[in-house]
């Protein structure tokens, strides 16, 4: 069972659990709101296969974007393979299509709690593109490690 076709691919199994998480949390959002202080960031590559905004955010953010979903935004859709969320840009409302597949990151600031993934498009990048992978959405202002932010390269096939 050497070939690579046939390995478990364990790495991928937890990307897709905590996308999972993720998944959960917004639908959470959509079908109740935000509970108490919760808002999420939400960062997403902009060019990945799926995702639609307008040219004039693909403009300002070519290769990766963070959204906050707070105060301000409007028809959150959360489905098994997407979120859409109508949010106000410099006055001017926009729909987002954000597949979950293009998410690179996720916090949850009050809860302590942010989850960075290494995939794109459901696919496992190279070594060399997951050392130049974005930092995790910020989850706190605490330093001391107390946030829950998971990194999955421990999970990783070397």
């Amino acid at each position: 069972m050497d070939d690579e076709d046939d390995a478990l691919r364990y790495d991928r199994m937890v990307e897709d659990a905590l996308r999972g998480v993720v998944r959960t949390a917004l639908g959470v959002a959509a079908d109740k709101g935000l509970p108490g202080d919760h808002h999420f960031y939400v960062t997403f590559r902009t060019h990945a296969p799926g995702v639609a905004v307008s040219n004039q955010i693909l403009a300002r953010h070519p290769d990766e974007m963070t959204v906050v979903l707070q105060h301000q935004f409007w028809d959150l859709v959360v489905t098994d393979e997407y979120l859409e969320v109508t949010l106000s840009f410099s006055g001017v409302p926009e729909r987002l299509h954000i597949p979950f597949s293009s998410i690179t990151g996720f916090a949850d600031p009050p809860a302590k709690f942010g989850l960075q993934f290494q995939t794109v498009d459901g696919e496992i990048e190279d070594d060399e593109e997951a050392e130049e992978a974005p930092p995790p959405p910020p989850v706190g202002d605490d330093d001391e490690g107390s946030g829950k932010v998971v990194a999955l390269d421990a999970f990783r096939k070397k």
